[in-house]
C-alpha cells in the first residue's frame, strides 16, 4: 500500500469516491524510515541509490521514496488477513533493505525524528509531486522529514470505515504512547515523547476529520472541498485517521514510526484487534464528545507518553494512560484469542512497565551523552530481532 500518486494531480477514482469492497480485518502497512550516514550518523541522501539497488532484483514488499532524500518508504504488498504473515513479510523487508544500506554504507534506522538532523539540509527527492508539495508549503516540506507507521484496516464499505475511523479516535493516544520515539529534535529534548506530532499538526487539514457518518454524506463533504479549490484527491487530507476508498481501509497515521519492526508489527495487531473489538462489540455512541476531548488527549500522549493522561469522554474522568491501556488490552484479550494476536498484544502491556521508545532514546542518550552513539544504537536496534 503506498502513497505515490501526485497531489492535486486529476484522479477519476478519488473524485467518484467508489469505495473499495475489502474483507474485514485485512492488514497493510506502512513505515517511514532514516537513511543514515556511517561517517556522522546524520541523515544522508541515500533514497535513490537504496531505491536502485533494491529494484535490480525481485524482492518482498514495496518500497519507494518519500518527500526528502534521506527517506525511504518500504510497505507490505500483500493483503493479510493473520498478523504472522504480516509479521513474515515486514521481516522479510526489513531484512532486504538493511541488506542493500551495508553494501551503500548507509544505515537504517526508526523512530519518528532523527534526533539531531537540520532541515534546512534536506534535499526534495526528484519527483513532480514532491517538488510541488515542496512549492505548496515551503519550510515545512523539508521540516517534514519525519517519520511515521501508517496501519491499514480493511472494511466492507464506506459506512463501516467512517464508523471504525470515529471509533477509533478513543484510542489514538494509545497508539502515540506506544509508538512515540522523537523524544529530541535538531539536537534538543524537546520534552515530548512523540516531537514529530508537532510537524505533523503545522499542515493545513491535518489533525481530526469531521464528523460525518455515512459514505454517502463524506462524498458530499468532499465534494464541498473540492467545490472550494481546497483538496482533490483524499491524499489531500493529512488526519490522523483517514478512510481509503481506494483500498478499501481505514488508515491509522498516528504512530511515529517504531524503533523495531517488531513493535511495528504490534501496533498492526493492536489496531487489527481493537478494530475487531469495535465491529463486534460496538462498545459506545459515535457523537461529537468523542472529539471534545480529542485535542487535549493526543497532546497529553504526545507530550507525556505512558505518562500522559486522558479524559474518557464516556465517563467524563480523568485517567492515566497507562490504566486506560491496560484495561483495553485486558477487553480487547478474546478478541486477541480469536484473531491469534494475544502474544503481540502481550508484548505492548509489558510497554506500561518498560516504557516507550522515547524512553529508551533518553536512556540511551544519557550513557554517553552522544547523539551520533544514540543514531548507532538506533540502527542497532532496528537491524536486530
Amino acid at each position: 500500500m503506498s502513497r505515490d500518486t501526485a497531489a492535486f494531480a486529476p484522479d477519476t477514482t478519488s473524485h467518484a469516491l467508489s469505495f473499495t469492497t475489502s474483507d474485514p480485518l485485512t492488514l497493510g502497512v506502512e513505515l517511514e524510515l532514516q537513511v543514515v550516514s556511517r561517517l556522522d550518523a546524520d541523515l544522508t541522501r541515500g533514497a535513490t541509490e537504496l531505491l536502485g539497488l533494491i529494484n535490480r532484483h525481485p524482492h518482498p514488499g514495496d518500497f519507494k521514496p518519500e518527500i526528502t532524500e534521506s527517506m525511504i518508504e518500504v510497505s507490505t504488498a500483500q493483503i493479510h488477513r493473520r498478523i504472522d504473515t504480516l509479521a513474515a513479510e515486514l521481516l522479510a523487508v526489513r531484512k532486504t533493505l538493511v541488506e542493500a544500506a551495508d553494501k551503500l554504507n548507509l544505515l537504517i534506522c526508526g523512530g519518528g525524528a532523527h534526533p539531531f538532523q537540520h532541515w534546512a539540509e534536506r534535499k526534495i527527492f526528484d519527483k513532480p509531486r514532491f517538488h510541488q508539495l515542496g512549492d505548496m508549503y515551503g519550510y515545512l516540506a523539508k521540516q517534514f522529514t519525519v517519520f511515521g507507521q501508517h496501519i491499514h484496516v480493511g472494511c466492507p464499505n464506506g459506512d463501516e470505515a467512517l464508523y471504525l475511523l470515529h471509533a477509533l479516535s478513543r484510542y489514538l493516544p494509545h497508539f502515540i504512547a506506544l509508538s512515540a520515539a522523537s523524544p529530541y529534535y535538531q539536537g534538543v529534548d524537546t520534552a515530548f515523547d512523540s516531537s514529530r506530532l508537532n510537524a505533523i499538526s503545522a499542515f493545513p487539514l491535518s489533525g481530526r476529520a469531521p464528523m460525518v457518518k455515512r459514505w454517502s454524506e463524506f462524498i458530499d463533504y468532499f465534494e464541498h472541498m473540492r467545490g472550494f479549490g481546497i483538496v482533490e484527491s483524499m491524499k489531500d487530507f493529512y488526519w490522523d485517521i483517514r478512510p481509503k476508498p481506494e483500498f478499501g481501509t481505514v488508515e491509522i497515521r498516528i504512530c511515529d514510526t517504531p524503533l523495531t519492526v517488531e513493535r511495528a508489527i504490534a501496533l498492526a495487531a493492536f489496531a487489527q484487534t481493537l478494530c475487531r473489538y469495535l465491529l463486534v462489540e460496538r462498545p459506545f455512541v459515535i457523537d461529537d464528545s468523542l472529539y471534545a476531548v480529542y485535542s487535549v488527549n493526543r497532546y497529553q500522549a504526545a507530550r507525556y507518553g505512558m505518562e500522559g493522561c486522558l479524559v474518557d469522554p464516556a465517563s467524563r474522568q480523568r485517567v492515566a494512560l497507562r490504566d486506560d491501556l491496560r484495561i483495553t488490552l485486558q477487553r480487547l484479550a478474546p478478541h486477541a484469542e480469536e484473531l491469534g494476536t494475544a502474544h503481540y498484544l502481550a508484548s505492548l502491556g509489558a510497554v506500561c512497565e518498560e516504557g516507550n521508545g522515547a524512553q529508551w532514546m533518553r536512556s540511551a542518550y544519557q550513557r554517553h551523552h552522544s547523539f551520533g552513539d544514540l543514531v548507532w544504537q538506533q540502527a542497532l536496534q532496528w537491524r536486530e530481532s
